[in-house]
């Protein structure tokens, strides 16, 4: 995935690098989630750092992760002041219970369903008790595949992902779905540990 993805990061950068891009009540949901977090802060498949830039611009102590090389440069250079560093969902770092929180914005679009759970215990392992999880995912009725433009992603049913979630638990906090012609259906998770 790291490998198609910097094949494609320029054009990747130029269309989403920007935060102005995502759906203004996408960027209220998440300041509001990141608002109620103490602690620090993982933004996971950060890409070339538009989110972690926007938290950091509210007071958030964010670093952001990916495991696309030419992303985190790219991400290190539009934004020195924020540390970025190469990592994965399924290592992300960190000392047990560290994190205050951790967003998962499309980053897990493209881990297999059978394989998911490794990156949703590893979040679990470092989010303190109480800490809090916010995941954004393409959401439909099914789990299941499709032809994303960089390469295969999946549709996850709202209910089966919370599921997922509260199996390493975490307590769904909120859970919302969006869809609009045009656009593939949206998904919006925030958990907490327990």
């Amino acid at each position: 995935m790291s490998s198609a993805y910097g094949a494609r990061a320029a054009e990747y950068i130029a269309a989403f690098g920007d935060i102005g891009t995502a759906q203004e009540k996408d960027r209220t949901a998440v300041l509001d989630w990141a608002r109620g977090l103490e602690g620090h802060v993982i933004d996971v498949g950060c890409g070339p750092g538009q989110w972690t830039h926007l938290l950091s611009t509210h007071g958030v102590e964010v670093e952001g992760i990916d495991p696309t090389p030419k992303f985190v440069a790219a991400a290190q250079q539009r934004h020195p002041a924020i540390r970025f560093r190469i990592g994965e969902a399924e290592r992300l770092g960190v000392d047990n219970a560290s994190l205050g929180g951790i967003l998962a914005w499309y980053s897990l679009i493209h881990t297999d369903p059978a394989l998911i759970d490794t990156a949703l215990a590893e979040f679990a392992r470092c989010l303190r008790p109480g800490g809090g999880l916010a995941v954004g995912f393409f959401e439909g009725p099914d789990l299941a595949p499709f032809d994303h433009t960089v390469t295969r992603a999946y549709y996850w049913p709202l209910d089966l992902l919370c599921g997922r979630l509260a199996t390493h638990g975490f307590t769904v906090t909120t859970k919302t779905r969006r869809r609009a012609p045009g656009v593939r259906p949206h998904g919006f998770i925030t958990a907490e540990m327990n």
